[in-house]
């Protein structure tokens, strides 16, 4: 069985010092301040490797969809889910499923992986130790396929 892909600049930053998002503030200005334009790769952890960096529509619209979907699924007064290497000027950021955030003091055996990651290099394959639900399979071809102009049903 061959290997993930690997690339040791991302599991560099994506294992080193991340920087939290602890409230919906923050996390309102992180958005702004970050470029679309800047060679985004948005991978969801479990999905294919992206192939190429995002447009910037793609994006925006992942930073709106994503913002949507923490706000209403993380019920907790404080973001404290987003993570980034740098916060005025991110590399990597790491989003965690607001359902699936495993022990807080990470003392866990697996160690919980983000459900989602914006990165400025081509991410390593990070496969996840739990299955990832079918609800989340479903937003994230729902919004690639709002991305591609695809009627989706429902």
């Amino acid at each position: 069985m061959p290997s993930p892909a690997r690339n040791p600049q991302f599991d560099a930053l994506f294992d080193g010092t991340l920087f939290s998002l602890l409230s919906w503030a923050q996390l309102s200005a992180f958005w702004e301040r970050l470029d679309p334009t800047g060679g985004w790769y948005v991978y969801a952890v479990g999905e294919a490797l992206p192939e190429a960096p995002s447009d910037a529509d793609h994006v925006r619209a992942f930073v709106r969809e994503i913002d949507e979907l923490l706000r209403r699924e993380h019920h907790e007064d404080y973001c404290g889910i987003v993570y980034a290497d740098d916060l005025e000027a991110p590399r990597i950021v790491k989003i965690y499923d607001p359902n699936h955030l495993g022990t807080s003091c990470g003392s866990g055996k697996n160690r919980v992986l983000p459900g989602w990651v914006l990165s400025r290099m081509p991410p390593s394959d990070l496969t996840p130790s739990h299955f990832v639900p079918q609800n989340r399979r479903r937003w994230w071809q729902g919004f690639l396929d709002t991305l591609r102009g695809v009627e989706t049903p429902g």
